[in-house]
């Protein structure tokens, strides 16, 4: 059996954005993941709300920080065949006031530690798919606590890609998804499905190493 590791935010936990909550695990994109790769994977959903990707968050804590738990969690579930890394969205946050190109690079640290972890089979590193968040959009909800986020949100694809292509698996979803209209940041159920299945349709045709089960 192939473990899969899934570290993201809320919209890995499963955030409902049309009332206060969490989705039914059978309409979070972990769990059509999984459905669709089938027995022979383990897919583990590690979704935090407000997680960011390396910074302290001083109003909500620090424990919001990605990078923070990120070997624990690794360690924790060992060992891992591929981790799946969806962040960014919250290091939009205006109390941070960074630019896409360094919320990229703190995605960029974040796979580091995973390839130096020796947390994979037989104590080599896992592999390594980040999914670039699609862009928010207006936010009738968060508008003061991400200020001009919108903008620097369009800049996600060609900054993840210039920071990580050729570090890792890369898959854009923005032309898979978008965020809701409710709160222009989490996703429908629709879109937690078209994920799901995008994402294992990346897997089986891009990582052969997890095509084979033990």
């Amino acid at each position: 059996m192939k473990t899969i590791l899934c570290y993201g935010d809320s919209n890995t936990w499963g955030y409902n954005p049309k009332q206060p909550g969490r989705y039914p695990k059978s309409i979070r994109w972990t769990t059509v993941l999984q459905k669709n790769l089938g027995s022979d994977f383990e897919v583990i959903a590690e979704g935090l709300n407000g997680r960011t990707t390396v910074w302290d968050d001083p109003i909500e804590g620090e424990y919001k920080n990605g990078k923070r738990y990120l070997l624990p969690c690794l360690h924790t579930h060992k060992p891992i065949d591929l981790v799946i890394l969806f962040l960014g969205s919250n290091d939009l946050k205006h109390r941070f006031s960074v630019t896409p190109e360094e919320i990229a690079k703190g995605v960029e640290a974040l796979v580091d530690i995973i390839r130096k972890s020796e947390t994979g089979p037989d104590m080599q590193s896992p592999q390594i798919l980040v999914l670039i968040p699609p862009p928010i959009k207006a936010l009738p909800n968060f508008s003061s606590i991400f200020l001009e986020a919108v903008e620097k949100s369009k800049l996600f694809r060609q900054s993840y890609y210039e920071i990580l292509e050729g570090k890792c698996h890369l898959l854009d979803t923005s032309t898979i998804i978008e965020s809701s209209d409710i709160d222009g940041v989490h996703l429908d159920p629709e879109s937690h499905k078209l994920l799901g299945k995008a994402v294992a349709d990346y897997i089986i045709k891009n990582i052969p190493i997890l095509n084979t089960s033990d």
